[in-house]
């Protein structure tokens, strides 16, 4: 009996997120404005992440597209955009993945300086957490560098707990070196 092979769906675009004030969901091209406004033209925003600012409406319109292109591999699933619900202009980004069956991590979460301290990013962490507890996580791992107190204290606000310290790695744009505090959240 010959058997047809089920076609791997790999369209994550209704991959959503939603929490009081947000909508976390797949980037869309025409949102290059106001993620480069608020987002990636900022130095103080990419100082703890591995990007550069983006300094031209052209280089962000291209950024935007290699973000789309990124977000549609299927280790990306949960690669996502962040939205404020109330205007739906896109603030930032943030993202998980499944590392093994049951291991989950943070890959980042970046909001522009306009909305940090204002609860956001507690919104997208538990966010996170929630969609992987769904998912069968066990565990959840997120990290920080040493120095960046906010993403410290919010882990730890979160219910995460010291796991242990990265080796010293180097900072690819600047050749600082840099080491990472790593936490854990157990289901």
């Amino acid at each position: 009996m010959y058997k047809r092979k089920r076609k791997v769906v790999t369209d994550y675009s209704d991959v959503k997120l939603e929490t009081k004030d947000l909508i976390l969901k797949k980037a869309e091209f025409e949102d290059w404005k106001t993620i480069y406004y608020n987002l990636w033209r900022h130095k103080e925003s990419a100082k703890y992440m591995l990007w550069q600012p983006t300094e031209t409406d052209e280089d962000a319109k291209d950024r935007m597209k290699r973000t789309i292109a990124f977000e549609e591999k299927p280790e990306n699933k949960y690669a996502l955009f962040v939205y404020l619900k109330k205007t739906g202009e896109a603030i930032g980004f943030a993202g998980m993945r499944e590392l093994e069956p049951g291991i989950y991590e943070e890959t980042g979460i970046a909001l522009g300086p306009e909305f940090v301290k204002k609860g956001y990013g507690r919104q997208i962490l538990t966010a996170l957490l929630e969609e992987a507890g769904k998912l069968g996580a066990k565990e959840f791992h997120a990290c920080n560098r040493i120095g960046n107190a906010a993403s410290r204290a919010l882990q730890l606000s979160c219910g995460f707990v010291f796991d242990s310290l990265s080796e010293e790695k180097t900072d690819p744009r600047t050749g600082e070196t840099y080491v990472l505090e790593n936490h854990i959240f157990r289901y």
